[in-house]
């Protein structure tokens, strides 16, 4: 049974994936990391099959202490590396040696590395380009979004996720990059999810662009049979829902009022100073006006992986 270590563990989406693997049989032993004291982390610190280690992976000498200590003797194969800073407001020298530096610093020690095998990167569909004259279905050779002006959030994943497909082909290691859709779901970052969460939802007047939405069942059950995969490469990891902006904003109970688009974002900068919230419509204003839905063909026929759980709306 091979050995699994997850980064990111003490997130919401990492704590569903140790979840996850722990109740798949054929996983050996499951190497969780994470950035809290154990005391603040997993609740699953008791499991016998489960080591929680906290590490700060922007330094290079405890991830190479991480990986040739504990992930050496415990016999792990694979490493699904989860750990982004979480917000779109995080920014500056440090967010990008979490997303960025730790990323290709993990994957240069894994591959000097006598157990480990594969490589599971959790990448985003962010990194790609949505605009009015490119495809609505994205495949993985879409267009990525390499704008200079493009927001940290954006350029540190693109960067990030372009390291590790260099690295295909030239690694010994099997190397897989999950490109997801949006997990609507509390503690993962969202942008869509803290959109959602004011009472009253503006829209650009005039547009109404497809969403395509994940479910933390799904998110996992895409990176358990990545874990098992043989195959490496980019993937589209879709979600069971894509429905209009409009229809979203009903499903989850909200009021939707179009505005003037000139008027987003001094609204929505006006709800982040008041109310602290995490949505920039700067960074989403292309997905708000045109629409991109992930094709998840090459998933469905590599991984195995066709979503199958929908979002749990709170009104159907």
């Amino acid at each position: 049974m091979r050995g699994v270590l997850v980064t990111g563990s003490d997130t919401t989406l990492g704590e569903r994936l140790v979840r996850a693997l722990l109740a798949d049989e054929s996983v050996g032993h499951v190497v969780a990391v994470g950035r809290r004291p154990p005391e603040q982390a997993l609740p699953l610190v008791t499991q016998s099959r489960m080591t929680y280690l906290p590490v700060d992976l922007t330094r290079e000498r405890r991830v190479h202490d991480l990986l040739f200590g504990p992930a050496r003797d415990l016999g792990v194969e694979v490493v699904v590396h989860t750990a982004f800073a979480g917000t779109a407001l995080d920014e500056g020298g440090s967010v990008h040696a979490q997303n960025v530096d730790a990323t290709r610093q993990l994957m240069n020690l894994c591959e000097r590395h006598p157990t480990i095998q594969r490589f599971v990167l959790r990448s985003f569909a962010e990194v790609y380009q949505v605009q009015h004259d490119l495809p609505v279905l994205i495949a993985e050779d879409h267009l990525l979004n390499l704008k200079a002006n493009a927001p940290q959030y954006v350029r540190d994943r693109v960067e990030a996720d372009l390291h590790a497909c260099v690295r295909m082909g030239l690694s010994r290691l099997r190397i897989l990059v999950l490109r997801c859709a949006e997990v609507l779901a509390p503690g993962t970052g969202s942008q869509i999810f803290d959109y959602l969460e004011s009472p009253v939802c503006f829209r650009p007047m005039g547009y109404d662009p497809m969403l395509n939405l994940l479910s933390l069942q799904d998110f996992t059950r895409a990176f358990v049979a990545a874990v098992h995969a043989e195959q490496q490469g980019v993937f589209n990891i879709p979600g069971a829902d894509t429905l209009p902006l409009s229809l979203a904003i009903t499903k989850w109970g909200r009021i939707g009022i179009s505005v003037p688009g000139s008027w987003m974002t001094p609204l929505y900068r006006w709800r982040n100073r008041v109310r602290g919230h995490d949505f920039r419509y700067g960074m989403n204003r292309r997905r708000f006006h045109y629409s991109g839905v992930l094709d998840g063909r090459r998933a469905r026929e590599e991984l195995g992986y066709l979503p199958s759980a929908g979002i749990n709306w709170p009104i159907r």
